[in-house]
């Protein structure tokens, strides 16, 4: 199995088609709407923004799991992106991304190390995963690089698609 072929529904009903990603650079974020790192959906945005017409996308997928700090239904979390920070980035149903019941996306994602040598389970909200074009270079950044850092936006233009 790939990243590709993973099974997500998107955040409001119908599976997430990851395979439309295959030829596209993504960077994959557990996101959560109570958490002090929140403010982070605004630099995700305009990385989204800025990046897309060049084959770029964030996928945010929402996770309850660090002290309760997603606990909305699906349309709470959408409302609350967009009206807070008008995210127009496609985000997932919400998933657990540690423990037993860790979905199949982030047992794909978590053996990647970051600069500081983690790998495995993810620490906190707001962990990132830049994904080259087929999932072939996988880049991880733990929860408080924040998502217009350099060494973050050098990852995301290293793996933007060939003109």
């Amino acid at each position: 199995m790939s990243f590709y072929d993973v099974e997500i529904d998107a955040l409001q009903g119908g599976p997430a088609n990851l395979g439309q990603y295959r030829d596209k650079a993504v960077l994959v974020v557990n996101v959560a709407s109570k958490c002090g790192l929140t403010p982070q959906y605004a630099a995700l945005e305009k990385l989204h923004a800025q990046y897309a017409p060049r084959g770029f996308t964030v996928l945010g997928v929402p996770c309850n799991q660090f002290m309760g700090q997603e606990p909305g239904t699906a349309e709470e979390i959408a409302t609350f992106c967009s009206a807070t920070y008008g995210v127009t980035f496609p985000l997932t149903e919400k998933t657990d991304v540690n423990g037993a019941e860790r979905h199949a996306l982030y047992e794909e994602l978590v053996p990647t190390t970051d600069a500081e040598g983690h790998s495995g389970d993810i620490r906190w909200n707001f962990e990132k995963f830049v994904l080259s074009p087929g999932a072939t270079t996988v880049v991880r950044f733990g929860p408080r690089v924040e998502p217009d850092a350099a060494e973050l936006v050098a990852a995301v233009e290293a793996a933007l698609p060939s003109a």
